[in-house]
């Protein structure tokens, strides 16, 4: 059994109490940043799964369809349901009883709506289609305000009237919108001219004109259309109006609608207040499991039908939230390697203070694993209280504590304190003498170079097995090599350069010994000595440059996010014209926008997301955008994004020339396509060069509003100076204006993005505290011997400011190197790692932003603080050795 000596223990952390101090501050510092950032990064998960949540609303709603039961009466033709109604509302009584308690609770209140489906008006005008709407919720019909005619009802006194099969339309009453009403130019008491695909005629007539009591309310989310027209629901330049149903006329639409033409649904919008990523994927889980168990859409019965676009939200957001995850990794896992790096020069220093201790220790009788075991005990009396320390900091500041990290971390440095002592206890104290065979001491020294290059290969082999493995595959959400590749590889680069170092302070040397300045002769000479030791380059290397790449990254993000926002936006402005705006035409509003005071180009496009196009006889969905090419060239010229290529002039008869740019390939250039615009007809196209990322997503299709090709009807107006925003408001009082520089601080402000940037700051801050500690460390292990030699000197009649001098020289290596070495490291980290982590899934870009390296603010903050360092431990040390005495420094030594 080993007996620990307690005497020994306290006193040795007594002398040694600053520098275990020190180690306690570090442990419970990495430890809290190592702690908290995994809680922080679910909470951000969960306010970032709010947002998506609350922007997708539509696209997030959970749904479910009822087919309608047959309604064939005694005699073969179709029965009048009066209570129609009711049972519409027990639909979504049905739906709300299939769902789970946890399912229901991140749900709001169904809305449950009956559809028609979208028919032609044929008045004259072009594209513009009727839907038939009614709209209830658990406390009834929408609150509206009939300001001329009255409500729809019943179009017959007999409620439970039978119709023929082939009878006439059956007339049907519905209430429009005033803003519906005025488009249409219809009043209460008029007929809507309709029909569907079939030419086959509907009877709807108008009965009043309403005004609702809250356009916010929820029950309207479904058909956004009964209060305002609505673009391209319908198809290319389409246009949908919305009629709306009560009660008493529902059951007269079921007659005039086939079975299939009228649509039952109950719609569940998300509540993102109580939402969390968590459970947002167990709510996309429980609606996939309803959505594989409901039964078939081709299925003609009653049973519920589920759908959501839940899980394409969820998809999106989940690389969002893992592209994060893995870059805050990266982060941690730099920092992480710097600080046991840090913690190893206070094992050293630590060890340089306590070789004599340990080596009578030794002799008087002590084995090594009870040396062993005492400095574990110091170690655990240190490191545990700092870590919990930490851990309870974690708890405060980010609501919890993570301990994939901390274990790892606090087990190395338990470790590495009575690693480091009960080694230099060997070797004092072992009795192997030195071989006189010259030959001998040869193999020892050539077997200590092996072993170094067998350490300095496997470091390197390991760096680049993780960058290849970054490259290949990317980082996972857990931890893993690609994560540690930057760490790796800066640990890998700056290891040779300190292998390096002796060679170099061995130059500086022989240059000095022809010198006749003897300062610089004894500063080369201690420098030369003192440049065996690999582990203060390592660290301080290694730190400022795993530094520079956290400043990269951030930089990297932020000029993504910026051409993002460009690439968004098209210009400094955009206003998206609504169908029912009363602001005049687009070239009217465009006309008024350029004349504004600081307002350089304006062009008016015609802008359709979600074009189909058929290429090889496949959809191709992409943005259809309708522009004069060459206003729009000029636009382009006059912002960052790249410029607009040259369309050739199009032949007749021949295909319209466009450019086009997809992400998977299907559009390139000198491929034929085609864009349809009604039945049976198309309009050819031919690719004729690369479109420019414009909008959101990688597909985008450009052509020429003067082309022979789809009628030209803008909807969307860019604008480019400094009063575009202002000029668009005030041009179009009423339509929806994207301001770019709004948009940007959205997006940097968003949860994801500013979380990335604190973090990425705040590494670099902690990297350069570290590096800089971990140098002030390395100089006090060394100060001793340092200021022995030093004090020596000057009884040859060194004055007190040449030592000082000859001090910085041997400092100085370390210092040249991460000064020269740690920006352009850092730089090439950033170029080689941050494609594969995926930057553009935050920075809403097409492709991967470019490399930043803000070189500028890497040079002057590694500069200045190695410049305030070196003097200031100089002058630390000096001063505490001003005081000792010439017979003390006679005395020293043999």
């Amino acid at each position: 059994m080993i007996a620990l000596h307690w005497p020994s223990i306290r006193g040795r952390a007594r002398a040694d109490l600053g520098p275990l101090l020190l180690v306690a501050l570090v442990v419970a510092a990495v430890v809290l940043l190592a702690g908290a950032t995994p809680p922080l990064i679910r909470s951000t998960s969960d306010d970032a799964t709010r947002e998506a949540v609350r922007r997708a609303a539509d696209d997030a709603a959970v749904r479910v369809e009822a087919e309608w039961p047959d309604d064939y009466g005694p005699t073969g033709g179709r029965l009048r349901t009066p209570e129609l109604a009711i049972d519409v509302a027990n639909v979504g009584t049905r739906a709300e009883g299939e769902l789970d308690e946890s399912l229901r609770s991140a749900l709001q209140p169904p809305v449950t709506s009956v559809s028609s489906i979208s028919l032609a008006i044929t008045d004259g005008s072009v594209q513009r289609r009727l839907q038939l709407e009614y709209l209830s919720t658990a406390t009834g019909e929408p609150a509206v305000t009939w300001v001329a005619g009255r409500a729809p009802g019943a179009s017959t006194d007999d409620e439970f009237r039978e119709i023929p099969l082939n009878g006439p339309p059956w007339p049907v009453q519905v209430g429009l919108s005033e803003t519906d009403a005025a488009a249409l130019g219809v009043k209460p008491g008029d007929r809507i001219p309709v029909q569907d695909e079939q030419r086959n005629p509907y009877d709807v007539r108008v009965t009043g004109v309403f005004r609702p009591a809250d356009v916010n309310d929820p029950v309207w989310g479904p058909a956004p259309w009964v209060l305002q027209p609505a673009a391209n629901r319908d198809g290319f330049g389409s246009t949908r109006f919305g009629a709306l149903l009560t009660a008493e006329s529902v059951p007269d639409a079921r007659l005039a609608f086939r079975t299939d033409q009228l649509r039952r649904v109950v719609r569940f919008d998300a509540d993102p207040a109580g939402l969390t990523w968590e459970k947002a994927q167990a709510l996309a889980a429980s609606v996939a499991r309803l959505k594989g168990g409901s039964a078939v859409s081709a299925e003609r019965d009653p049973s519920l039908k589920w759908s959501t676009q839940l899980d394409n939200v969820l998809s999106d957001l989940r690389d969002q939230i893992a592209s994060t995850t893995a870059q805050a990794s990266v982060l941690l896992i730099a920092v992480l390697a710097v600080a046991l790096l840090v913690i190893a020069l206070a094992a050293d220093l630590l060890t340089h203070r306590r070789t004599g201790a340990l080596t009578t220790a030794r002799h008087r009788g002590a084995s090594l694993p009870g040396l062993a075991t005492e400095l574990a005990v110091e170690s655990l009396a240190v490191t545990v209280p700092a870590a919990l320390l930490g851990l309870a900091l974690a708890f405060v500041l980010a609501g919890g504590a993570a301990l994939t990290w901390v274990v790892p971390f606090v087990v190395v440095v338990v470790c590495a304190l009575p690693a480091f002592g009960t080694l230099a206890a060997a070797r004092a104290t072992r009795d192997r003498r030195a071989p006189a065979n010259r030959s001998a001491r040869h193999w020892i020294r050539r077997t200590e170079v092996i072993r170094r290059f067998a350490v300095d290969a496997a470091v390197v082999a390991l760096a680049a097995a993780s960058l290849v493995a970054l490259r290949q595959r990317g980082v996972g959400s857990t931890v893993d090599l690609p994560a540690a590749a930057p760490a790796l590889g800066a640990l890998a680069v700056t290891l040779l350069v300190a292998r390096l170092l002796p060679l170099g302070t061995g130059l500086a040397l022989r240059l000095a010994l022809r010198s006749r300045r003897p300062l610089a002769l004894f500063g080369a000479a201690r420098a030369a000595a003192a440049s065996s030791r690999a582990l203060p380059a390592l660290t301080l290397t290694a730190a400022l440059a795993l530094g520079s790449f956290a400043l990269t990254l951030y930089a990297t993000a932020d000029r993504g996010l910026a051409e993002g926002a460009w690439q968004t936006t098209g210009a400094d402005a955009r206003l998206d014209l609504s169908s029912g705006s009363g602001s005049g035409s687009a070239d009217d509003v465009a006309a008024r926008a350029a004349a504004a005071p600081g307002v350089r180009h304006v062009v008016a496009a015609q802008v359709t997301e979600n074009a189909q196009f058929i290429a090889d006889n496949t959809a191709v969905p992409a943005r259809l955008i309708v522009v004069d090419t060459a206003a729009f060239r000029e636009l382009l010229a006059d912002t960052p994004l790249p410029g607009l290529p040259a369309l050739p002039t199009a032949t007749d008869g021949g295909p319209v020339p466009a450019l086009v740019r997809t992400g998977d390939g299907s559009l390139s250039p000198g491929v034929r396509f085609s864009l349809p615009v009604v039945t049976n007809q198309a309009i050819a196209l031919t690719a004729a060069g690369t479109a420019p990322a414009l909008g959101s997503g990688d597909d985008v299709v450009v052509i020429d509003a003067g082309a022979a090709g789809p009628e030209y009807e803008p909807n969307t107006i860019w604008a480019t100076g400094p009063g575009a925003a202002d000029a668009l408001r005030k041009a179009a009082p009423g339509d929806r204006v994207t301001v770019r520089a709004d948009l940007l601080h959205d997006r940097r402000t968003a949860p994801l993005t500013e979380g990335l940037s604190r973090l990425c700051l705040l590494t670099a801050g902690i990297l350069l505290a570290l590096g800089l500690l971990g140098f002030a460390l390395a100089a006090a292990a060394s100060a001793p011997q340092r200021w022995e030699t030093l004090a020596r000197l000057r009884t040859l009649g060194l004055r007190p400011r040449d030592t000082r001098r000859v001090a910085v020289g041997e400092l100085l290596p370390p210092v040249v190197v991460a000064a020269l070495c740690a920006p352009p490291l850092g730089a090439l980290l950033g170029w080689l790692t941050l494609g594969p982590l995926a930057l553009r899934l935050l920075t809403a870009q097409a492709t991967d932003p470019v490399t930043v390296t803000p070189w500028w603010t890497i040079t002057v903050v590694t500069v200045v603080a190695l410049a305030v360092a070196l003097p200031a431990i100089v002058a630390v040390e000096a001063s505490s050795r001003r005081r000792r005495r010439l017979s003390e420094v006679l005395r020293v030594g043999g």
